[in-house]
């Protein structure tokens, strides 16, 4: 064991100091070299004992002493990190499952051949372990190894040493090599996953059906938005991403499942930013006999559940703010636009009736409206101008104007607007419900205004839907439906200020000067 007391001498990294082109060079040499030793460099499987997270779980918290009297043996594998040679001795660092564990060399302990297959590895390539478990004078978790396999080459160099990527759009782009390189981007998508888990758990356990609807609909509905457009050859048909999974969740409603939910994919045809992706995920669920007072209510129990299942509390730390997904507070848009008024006075609720009064104020926002809009698509700009960057900690925002909802029911006390509310977190919309309407003719009159809009020169406005509405003529019961962004909320539980940061594949502009094809060639 003294050999291990060199441990704090000079380390010396095979690779670190070469140029680029010299390592790619000197991998494909160390590939000729292995096969040349007859080595398999890509072998159909290896058969393993232990993952390298399960070592760390069995073994990680046992003294040196503990793990000398119990003497481990483990045969494992995983992705070279870091070597290090000190004459007869040698350290390998390998990760996998998130995890590390070091690796101990001896050319005294492991055969000829071994030897020399570790003496062509470069960082990045897979490797075989078999070996006892123990821990060096440092303390260091360490597998003392009596047998080396190689069992895939990494010809590409790896960035800096393993201090991960800096280039954003790399990481992007190739997010196999930033999930190499960087662990925290890999525990943002565990996160992400414990999030859909905890959600499908809250809702099975409460009777809901996880159910799945189509992708491709000859009417892009279910949301006010541009879709995308395909064409079936066989049936030359015109076909739509889609939007939303609403419209077909609640025929199932109208069909007696009182209960469903759909995590699913929609597709938007609209822009970039660090809150949008054309491509994303959403929570969507409907629940017969309620309102949305009712979904309200579920909404603050289900995501304390899922915020404390995921991250441990409740409050969350995001930027300079944490957020307290214990507490949530109930304002009406009206109410909303009033209390964050940044300039006393805030205007009166009689002002924010007059269309007219409303454009001044938005011009006092420096927000700039063209052409005609209603009172309604007026006052929620107004709402967004003044109200929606100052709402840090969970917010419901109700009673939202009745043009801006085509599927919702309207208010009884006041029928300019609908049953529904938007939940706000972190300065942006996170969630979206309504009592669903239900009445097929007034639901047909909607069509047809928004028909109307968009022959006016609305591309987002909604298409008229006739089976629907026929579906409604057979009885949708009285129904509160939901919809949350999966992306966003993974944004706000892991502390990430882009949606892309939450996706492992968004969607990115095309590099300049270099094909899709050309991109991986050179690898070849």
């Amino acid at each position: 064991m003294r050999i291990l007391r060199r441990e704090q001498k000079r380390e010396t990294f095979r690779v670190s100091e070469e140029k680029p082109r010299d390592q790619l060079a000197q991998r494909r040499e160390n590939l000729k070299k292995l096969r040349m030793l007859g080595v398999d460099v890509y072998p159909q499987r290896f058969k393993r004992s232990h993952t390298i997270s399960a070592l760390a779980m069995d073994h990680g918290k046992r003294s040196g002493e503990e793990l000398k009297e119990i003497s481990p043996e483990t045969v494992t594998s995983g992705r070279v990190l870091s070597i290090r040679s000190f004459g007869k001795a040698n350290f390998l660092v390998i990760v996998g499952g998130g995890e590390s564990i070091q690796v101990y060399i001896r050319t005294d302990s492991v055969s000829e051949r071994d030897f020399s297959v570790f003496r062509l590895i470069d960082v990045g390539d897979h490797v075989g372990v078999s070996g006892r478990v123990f821990r060096t004078r440092t303390n260091e978790l360490t597998i003392w190894a009596s047998r080396f396999e190689f069992l895939a080459k990494c010809l590409e160099p790896l960035p800096e040493k393993w201090h991960g990527l800096t280039d954003v759009e790399t990481r992007y782009r190739r997010r196999y090599l930033d999930l190499i390189v960087n662990s925290n981007a890999r525990k943002v998508f565990e996160t992400r996953s414990q999030v859909l888990a905890t959600i499908r758990n809250f809702l099975d356990s409460r009777g809901y059906l996880e159910v799945e609807t189509p992708m491709m609909h000859p009417i892009a509905g279910g949301a006010v938005a541009r879709p995308f457009t395909t064409h079936h050859n066989a049936l030359g048909l015109a076909l739509y991403l889609r939007v939303a999974p609403e419209l077909y969740l609640k025929r199932l409603v109208v069909g007696g499942l009182e209960r469903v939910y759909e995590l699913n994919r929609n597709f938007r045809n609209e822009g970039l930013s660090t809150r949008h992706n054309p491509e994303f995920t959403m929570l969507e669920f409907y629940m017969a006999y309620v309102d949305y007072n009712d979904v309200m209510d579920l909404t603050e129990e289900m995501l304390p559940r899922v915020v404390e299942r995921v991250t441990g509390s409740t409050l969350v730390p995001y930027g300079d703010d944490e957020i307290d997904f214990g507490n949530y507070r109930r304002l009406s848009m009206v109410e909303a636009i009033r209390e964050y008024w940044s300039d006393p006075p805030a205007p009166t609720p009689q002002e924010l009736e007059d269309p007219v009064r409303i454009r001044d104020l938005l011009e006092q926002q420096e927000v700039e409206i063209q052409g005609e809009a209603s009172w309604g698509v007026l006052l929620a700009e107004l709402f967004e101008a003044v109200a929606e960057p100052q709402l840090v900690q969970p917010t419901f925002i109700f009673d939202y104007p009745l043009e801006l909802s085509p599927l919702a029911k309207t208010k009884d006390s006041d029928l300019r607007f609908v049953e529904r509310f938007e939940l706000y977190a972190g300065r942006f919309e996170l969630a979206n419900a309504y009592s669903e309407l239900n009445d097929p003719a007034e639901q047909k009159s909607r069509f047809e205004e928004q028909l109307q809009r968009r022959a006016q020169g609305d591309r987002q406005a909604h298409s008229m839907d006739e089976d629907y509405v026929r579906a409604l003529s057979y009885g949708l019961p009285p129904t509160g439906g939901f919809g949350m962004g999966i992306d966003r909320l993974t944004m706000l539980l892991t502390d990430r200020r882009s949606i892309r940061e939450v996706i492992l594949f968004p969607q990115l502009r095309p590099e300049t000067g270099r094909t899709a094809n050309e991109e991986g060639s050179h690898a070849l």
